[in-house]
């Protein structure tokens, strides 16, 4: 909680979601979602977990190399970390986490944009890319709403101090299925 919130606010500031999608392709594979205000980051990021392969490569790492780890850093620092393990040279099987990483600004050089600047640019000449039609706010709306009725019908607020990663509770829908968030910040 936030010193200046009161104590009997229910206002939500936080949601974490367990989804999956009702496809043959994604039947099985979970999905987690989480946002918030005030957390310990201003980050957004889509974090793919890949399957562990069934057996190791190298005996003495079998069962116990985490899985590789695709990250896609959205905002702030645009670009994207593959995490991985990769066997050390040598004659040892022992395997070492290694992170190949690429951001925009280390690759090219961008011009600062503040605020709605790049925003205001793409609407000036036309580039959609970053609006919704209205058919696509419809659509939104329509997924959102089961979610707010349900909240209102007896939904639980769970309090997180202000400058942390969110509610344990939100750790605990994780830990459920042996999982755990991704980091916040860079």
């Amino acid at each position: 909680r936030s010193p200046d919130v009161a104590a009997c606010s229910r206002t939500e500031t936080y949601v974490a979601l367990r989804l999956s999608l009702d496809t043959w392709r994604w039947a099985g594979v979970p999905f987690y979602l989480r946002t918030g205000k005030a957390l310990s980051a201003r980050d957004t990021v889509i974090a793919i977990q890949f399957k562990a392969a069934p057996g190791g490569l190298f005996s003495d790492a079998a069962g116990t190399q985490p899985p590789n780890l695709l990250v896609l850093q959205l905002q702030p620092h645009e670009g994207m970390d593959l995490c991985v393990d990769i066997k050390q040279p040598g004659p040892q099987d022992t395997l070492a986490p290694v992170k190949l990483a690429f951001r925009y600004a280390g690759a090219f050089a961008l011009p600062a944009a503040t605020g709605y600047e790049p925003l205001l640019y793409d609407a000036m000449t036309g580039d959609r890319t970053l609006f919704r039609t209205a058919g696509e706010v419809e659509a939104a709306w329509r997924a959102v709403d089961p979610f707010l009725k349900a909240w209102h019908t007896g939904g639980r607020v769970h309090a997180y101090p202000a400058g942390s990663a969110g509610p344990k509770a939100a750790d605990a829908l994780l830990a459920r299925d042996g999982r755990a968030w991704h980091e916040l910040g860079p």
